[in-house]
């Protein structure tokens, strides 16, 4: 990646109004959590689960809670283990510093599930996850349209991918799941996600045609729902994307792309923002 491209996105944050960072699994890579990319990145990272011969999407199914909800919370008492033990790389917090030396009016996008930006103290009105989240639970059947906050502790036998227990809805006693959208899902509860989603739209409505810079970092096209949004985005008057990603960074100009990963490249477009007068 040349200087001049490092240079451009400096320009480009220097001068906008509006920051609006869309991330993908890829994200969370520099922290130590793995993006699931094919099978065998699934089962580099959950080697049990080869074991047994099962794919992410199979293991990411809502079933389990329904047939075997100590299986399916083996799967996401892990990954909830894991969210909770992780800390933000230091991507997050350059990004929340060019937020507040520039003073940009700014929303996250992410199809994340891991809570990672509110851990890394962004304002949680200032979020979407289009998938929901880990950390709130809603019940399996459901009996209501209740949401609330995953405060459950999980033990799993990480040899039988099975948790000792599992969470319960209050209101009927079934077992409770994660509020995350799934593969083949028909019960997930959308409406925290609705809310959020309302409030991007309010900021995007506030912004008007304000320079607008998209950062997008680790977003593929295997589930291309970050990527389509920022390419949408990327399409309003003032708005250069910046797409971040070792595998998959090709889009069109007038934006701008990045092969590598998500701290290596915002550390160096900070050293060009530190050289900008």
């Amino acid at each position: 990646m040349t200087e001049t491209t490092h240079q451009l996105a400096a320009e480009a944050i220097r001068t906008a109004s509006n920051l609006v960072i869309t991330a993908g699994a890829g994200m969370g890579v520099d922290s130590g959590l793995p993006d699931f990319r094919g099978n065998q990145g699934f089962w580099n990272a959950y080697p049990m689960y080869q074991r047994l011969g099962l794919s992410f999407i199979q293991a990411a199914n809502p079933e389990h809670f329904e047939r075997d909800p100590e299986f399916g919370w083996g799967f996401y008492g892990h990954r909830t283990n894991l969210y909770r033990q992780t800390v933000p790389h230091s991507g997050f917090q350059l990004l929340q510093d060019w937020i507040d030396r520039f003073e940009l009016q700014y929303f996250v996008v992410t199809s994340n599930v891991d809570g990672q930006f509110q851990k890394a103290g962004y304002d949680e009105s200032r979020i979407l996850e289009v998938h929901g989240s880990i950390h709130h639970l809603q019940c399996t059947v459901p009996c209501s349209r209740s949401i609330w906050p995953n405060d459950e502790d999980y033990l799993i036998d990480h040899e039988s991918m099975r948790a000792a227990s599992t969470p319960e809805c209050p209101r009927c006693h079934q077992v409770a799941r994660p509020n995350i959208l799934m593969f083949g899902d028909y019960s997930w509860l959308p409406q925290r996600s609705a809310a959020q989603q309302d409030n991007f739209d309010q900021f995007l409505s506030e912004a008007g045609e304000a320079p607008l810079v998209v950062i997008e970092m680790g977003a593929g096209s295997a589930v291309p729902t970050i990527r389509h949004l920022s390419e949408r985005l990327g399409r309003r008057k003032q708005t250069k994307v910046l797409r971040i990603n070792p595998r998959e960074p090709q889009i069109g100009a007038p934006h701008l792309s990045f092969a590598a990963g998500a701290v290596a490249t915002l550390t160096t477009i900070d050293a060009a923002l530190q050289k900008l007068k």
